[in-house]
């Protein structure tokens, strides 16, 4: 029995409280805890997204200090390297993001001619009031002019601001990697007092299995989203690298950002080509690509240990939006699978992960427990 069954045993042998009031416990810890969640983060979100980046450097410092190179003087040169490449990209996707905000008013227009073409057809075709429907277009279109230009980029400035806090992340990834060793040594003190030798291997296999994880979940967004920019870039569809990109971290929600990824180049092929073939063939290149993404990119590359079902995907993707917003949906997947590889790896735990993958059990193996059940009631 290693420390955990041990301390649960206890716990449930210390506290023999009826089912309800073990219940009503649990969801006011439970309300607590996300409470402060809400409460603290500020100082959360940040600390998990240096987590997280920690974990996907901590290779390059190993292999920075296998060839004698000073712990602290790797530590520096990776996260230089990392600042250069993100800061890169930011300004390259900034830029972008600029372009498309100033010409916003102009696709606005554009698309409010489309518009008007469809509810000319719509009335005449359903018999519907055109007036109603050219109201709820000007009034549409108004809302949509109102959050252009400077509400945009001030709305993309707000987010990049509120999920990477650029002088507070790299002092904490600095100070995890530094300080690595020590917090896994305390991981080990902790929960060690029973079988250090399971608690070692727990903590090396979640560990290799993260870091898998979230390299591949990097790997697949790059590959994504060259996928989509070049996709976009042969049908002549305007801002294809941007979108492209955009589509890629829509990718990382499950089933919604493949949604909302494929509808806003649709929308941009409908008001900028003169027919409106270009949005089916859009609709058709992102079709083609999710299929691959699907069978050949997570399988191969994401480690395929960490699948999440649709129906917990789904879940935590709407709770990280209510908790903390768009860096919530963004890091729920992430935490979703940490948390599974954990579970995976302690005992007691194992059916909660089991529950969280997307793993179908026969149902060969189901009928014959419901069949023995029935027996038992009928004699």
């Amino acid at each position: 029995m290693n420390f955990f069954q041990s301390q649960f045993a206890v716990i449930d042998k210390e506290l023999k409280l009826p089912f309800y009031i073990k219940a009503i416990l649990f969801i006011v810890g439970l309300f607590a805890f996300f409470t402060i969640l809400n409460i603290a983060q500020a100082i959360i979100i940040p600390l998990i997204f240096s987590i997280i980046i920690a974990i996907v450097l901590h290779p390059v410092v190993n292999f920075f200090v296998r060839i004698h190179i000073h712990r602290v003087i790797a530590i520096i040169i990776t996260l230089f390297l990392t600042i250069l490449i993100i800061a890169g990209f930011g300004a390259f996707f900034f830029s972008q993001a600029n372009r498309f905000s100033e010409s916003w008013p102009l696709l606005v227009d554009k698309f409010t001619v489309v518009l008007n073409e469809i509810t000319t057809w719509a009335s005449g075709y359903f018999d519907i009031n055109p007036k109603k429907i050219d109201e709820w277009l000007l009034k549409t279109k108004g809302e949509l002019i109102n959050t252009s230009g400077a509400s945009i980029g001030k709305t993309i400035l707000n987010v990049g601001s509120g999920v990477v806090i650029l002088f507070l992340i790299p002092v904490y990834i600095f100070m995890l990697l530094f300080y690595q060793p020590l917090l896994l040594d305390f991981i080990r003190k902790v929960f060690a007092t029973s079988n250090p030798n399971q608690v070692n291997e727990i903590v090396t296999q979640t560990k290799s299995v993260i870091q898998r994880y979230l390299i591949g979940l990097l790997i697949e967004g790059a590959m994504v989203a060259t996928m989509n920019s070049v996709a976009l870039l042969l049908l002549g569809i305007q801002y294809a690298i941007l979108i492209g990109i955009i589509g890629a971290f829509l990718n990382v929600i499950p089933y919604i950002g493949g949604i909302v990824a494929v509808a806003l180049p649709m929308m941009i092929a409908l008001v900028t080509k003169s027919t409106p073939w270009y949005a089916i063939y859009v609709l058709a290149a992102y079709y083609f690509i999710q299929l691959i993404d699907n069978n050949y990119i997570v399988p191969k590359i994401v480690a395929s240990k960490v699948r999440i079902n649709a129906l917990f995907s789904i879940i935590v993707v709407l709770a990280g939006n209510a908790l903390w917003g768009i860096p919530g949906m963004f890091l729920s997947i992430p935490l979703l699978a940490i948390v599974k590889v954990i579970f995976d790896h302690i005992e007691p735990l194992k059916p909660w992960g089991f529950l969280l993958g997307d793993t179908m059990p026969s149902l060969l193996n189901i009928k014959p427990l419901i069949i023995t059940r029935s027996k038992k009631k009928t004699t």
